[in-house]
C-alpha cells in the first residue's frame, strides 16, 4: 500500500461519516421546518408559487441547510473520492427541494386543525344562560345561514356586542362578490355596500364584512348594533 492510499483510506472513511451526519442533519431539518410550518407557518402561502415556497422554506428550514451545506464542505474537502463529493454536494439540494415540497403540506395541515370553514361563535366555554351566550348563538346560527369563502381563525370577540371572526384568504378572491351573491341567496338584505365592505340584515340580525389586507373581518349581531366589523393592525 502507498502512502497516498494510506493517506486516502481514513480521509475517505472521515467523509463518509460526514456524509451520514449531513444526511441526517437534513432529515431532522426537514421534520422540524414541517412541524413548525404546521403549527407557525403562514397560511395564505398555501397556493403560493416556487419562488413564495422557496422563501418559506427558508423562514424554518434555513439554518438547517446552513449546517448542512457545513458539513457538505468538509466533506468535500477532506476527500478526494468522486462519489463522496457528489453525495456532499447532492444532498443540501435535495433537501431544499424536499422542503419547498412539505411546505403547502404542513400549511394544508394547519387549515384543518387551525381554522374552521365557518365562523365559529360558540365554544366550550360558553355558557348555557347569560346575555352574553344567547347573543353567542344568535350570532352562530347568523353565521350558518350565510355560505363563506376563506378560513376563519378563532380569535376576535364574541357575546352582547356580537361576534367578529377574522377571514384569511390562500388564493384571490373577491370577498365582497362573493357575499354580494351569497347574502341575498341566503334571504338577507344587503343595507349597505361600498368599496371596503358590506352590511345585510335578516329576521333582526346583522351581518357585516370588511376587507382586510390578508382577507377580511365578518361580524353578526343584532341590528341595533353597527360597525362590528373593524380591521385590526394584526390583520394586515
Amino acid at each position: 500500500m502507498t502512502r497516498r492510499d494510506a493517506t486516502a483510506n481514513p480521509r475517505t472513511t472521515l467523509a463518509a461519516v460526514v456524509l451520514v451526519v449531513e444526511a441526517g442533519l437534513a432529515v431532522l431539518g426537514v421534520w422540524f421546518h414541517y412541524g413548525m410550518t404546521a403549527m407557525y407557518g403562514d397560511i395564505t402561502d398555501v397556493a403560493a408559487g416556487w419562488g413564495a415556497r422557496v422563501s418559506s422554506a427558508a423562514d424554518f428550514g434555513g439554518p438547517a441547510v446552513l449546517l448542512v451545506v457545513g458539513a457538505a464542505v468538509i466533506a468535500v474537502l477532506v476527500t478526494a473520492q468522486r462519489w463522496a463529493r457528489f453525495t456532499a454536494v447532492i444532498i443540501p439540494v435535495l433537501m431544499v427541494g424536499a422542503l419547498t415540497a412539505v411546505t403547502p403540506v404542513a400549511l394544508r395541515e394547519k387549515l384543518v386543525s387551525q381554522y374552521d370553514d365557518t365562523p365559529q361563535c360558540v365554544s366550550a366555554e360558553s355558557g348555557v344562560t347569560g346575555p352574553g351566550s344567547v347573543a353567542e348563538r344568535e350570532s352562530q346560527r347568523a353565521f350558518e345561514l350565510v355560505r363563506h369563502v376563506g378560513h376563519f381563525s378563532g380569535g376576535g370577540g364574541s357575546g352582547v356586542g356580537g361576534c367578529d371572526r377574522q377571514l384569511l384568504l390562500t388564493e384571490e378572491v373577491d370577498v365582497l362578490r362573493h357575499y354580494r351573491a351569497a347574502l341575498p341567496d341566503a334571504g338577507w338584505r344587503v343595507v349597505e355596500d361600498d368599496a371596503r365592505g358590506l352590511r345585510a340584515e335578516r329576521d333582526g340580525m346583522a351581518f357585516e364584512v370588511v376587507v382586510c389586507g390578508r382577507g377580511g373581518v365578518v361580524w353578526a349581531g343584532t341590528t341595533d348594533l353597527g360597525g362590528g366589523a373593524r380591521c385590526r393592525p394584526e390583520y394586515g
